[in-house]
């Protein structure tokens, strides 16, 4: 008698929890012989509210935390990542992809999570100042992470194109909100898992599966979403978001889903989620000299 294979029901991120999607929708995306890969969460605009109310809420630790501890949090989640990547390696081919690319993806993807974990207590080193002024000032700028970035994945990468987009963003001490690719879902979901396994607080990184036609709206409008992280690869989704990002200052960065090789890996993807703080200080003249307090 032949067995019947259980399909996993693979559930959304939110607030380091794997709640189904509150709509009960869900879909079942295919594999290259057109058969049912497993059942993944449709995710709504009311998912999405309650991601970004996590990751607000998560913000403010996150924020604070020593930069150092960022790298050694994002080094953990490369550790947990080459544990597994043998899973990765088996979903990425049941999606499609050859065995060679998927186990170039995979390694790709942690030697990604390695990089960015490195840059997490320099990047402010290289990019922060003390700027010279014409007053009796020290002037000093230095960079602060902008609050809640949206991320919407590329649809054609499961596992190499999330990393890319959204580790940059949580290394500078953002928190977000992830839109997995609509196609290729399984692999974040399942990197969900890694990242509730490792010391990634609750909120940090919530990932939804669905649509990006439903939800691309609601990332551009949401008031609370800082900035959003655009990898998708339809134009008229990336004209949209631009016309909703103008409307309440969100900042919006675009990256090109085909680059995700070496030219993905740069310390300015970090920056194009923080924004400059400058401050002044005043110099007292003590002894007839300057010195600063």
């Amino acid at each position: 008698m032949a067995r019947l294979d259980i399909l996993k029901t693979y559930k959304i991120y939110i607030g380091g929890q794997f709640p189904r999607t509150e709509s009960g929708r869900y879909y079942t995306p295919l594999d290259a012989q057109g058969e049912v890969l497993a059942n993944v969460c449709l995710s709504s605009r009311k998912d999405l509210r309650n991601a970004v109310v996590a990751a607000r809420k998560a913000f403010g630790s996150w924020a604070q935390r020593p930069a150092f501890n960022r790298g050694q949090i994002l080094y953990r989640i490369a550790e947990l990542l080459e544990g597994r990547r043998s899973q990765f390696t088996e979903e990425l081919v049941k999606q499609g992809i050859a065995q060679e690319d998927a186990v170039k993806e995979v390694d790709l993807s942690i030697d990604r999570l390695v990089y960015y974990s490195g840059w997490c207590d320099k990047y402010q080193a290289v990019f922060s100042s003390v700027n010279p002024v014409a007053s009796s000032h020290f002037n000093f700028s230095a960079l602060e992470p902008m609050g809640v970035v949206g991320v919407i994945c590329p649809p054609e990468s499961a596992l190499l194109g999330l990393v890319t987009a959204l580790i940059p963003v949580i290394a500078g001490g953002n928190t977000a909100v992830v839109l997995a690719s609509e196609k290729l879902p399984l692999c974040a979901v399942t990197f969900a898992e890694v990242l509730h396994a490792s010391d990634v607080p609750a909120g940090v990184v919530n990932i939804l599966t669905g649509s990006e036609a439903e939800l691309l709206s609601q990332f551009g409008s949401h008031e609370d979403i800082n900035a959003v992280c655009y990898a998708g690869s339809i134009p008229d989704h990336g004209t949209k978001l631009r016309e909703l990002a103008a409307g309440n200052m969100k900042r919006l960065k675009t990256i090109d889903p085909e680059i995700l090789d070496a030219r993905a890996e740069s310390p300015y993807r970090i920056t194009d989620f923080q924004e400059v703080k400058t401050t002044w200080h005043p110099i007292e003249a003590i002894g007839g000299s300057a010195a600063g307090y």
